[in-house]
């Protein structure tokens, strides 16, 4: 297998660790997100974005969520089917659909040198994850050690990816015993890895 991905980029971080945690032998291969043609490596994925999974000559599977269930199927990663599984995908939209708006867009705004020409939209994306956040700790308060349940899964890897790094996009995601504690618990299950790396500084306006 091959994983097109960029080391700064939460998202790949998301494919890593469940490549890593599975046991899968894999090649990555650098992609220049800055680069705004996006280079060919991408031409199979119609949004030209990464990660993207080479699973074989020919086959490629792209967004990232895709990604964790492609790889979980039939491991402990991913329950059977039925209520389990579904809270799971519960928490795998919840990601994509509060988290990444929020946390990952305020991120790349602090990162890139944006907030100063953006403030009002760098706000809204900062309330935004500050109220995902609560959202979470309160998801984790009422059920198990993880956010599924009593089992880890690629839900909890999803959701790792921009919590754990939330701090750089403004909001310290410990200041939540709750999260504090779940960050904990993640980083203690077995093979884990993080190999995020910071974000490359941007180029100075001409």
């Amino acid at each position: 297998m091959r994983l097109y991905d960029h080391p700064a980029s939460a998202n790949c971080l998301k494919a890593r660790l469940a490549l890593a945690q599975l046991g899968y032998d894999y090649e990555r291969v650098h992609v220049d997100i800055f680069d705004r043609e996006r280079p060919g490596q991408l031409s199979r994925n119609p949004t030209k974005l990464v990660p993207v999974l080479e699973i074989e000559d020919g086959e490629f599977l792209a967004e990232s969520g895709a990604i964790l269930l492609y790889l979980a199927e039939g491991t402990p990663l991913l329950p059977e089917p039925g209520l389990a599984r579904a809270r799971v995908h519960q928490w795998l939209f919840f990601e994509q659909n509060q988290i990444e708006p929020g946390l990952a867009v305020a991120r790349f705004m602090a990162l890139r040198g944006l907030v100063n020409d953006n403030p009002q939209i760098y706000a809204n994306r900062l309330s935004q994850g500050r109220r995902a956040l609560s959202a979470l700790a309160r998801g984790l308060a009422d059920g198990g050690p993880f956010i599924a349940g009593e089992q880890y899964s690629v839900a909890d890897i999803a959701l790792y990816a921009y919590v754990h790094c939330a701090g750089e996009a403004g909001v310290d995601p410990r200041e939540d015993a709750v999260i504090a504690g779940w960050l904990d618990r993640v980083e203690a299950t077995a093979d884990f890895v993080n190999d995020l790396e910071p974000m490359p500084e941007p180029k100075k306006r001409r």
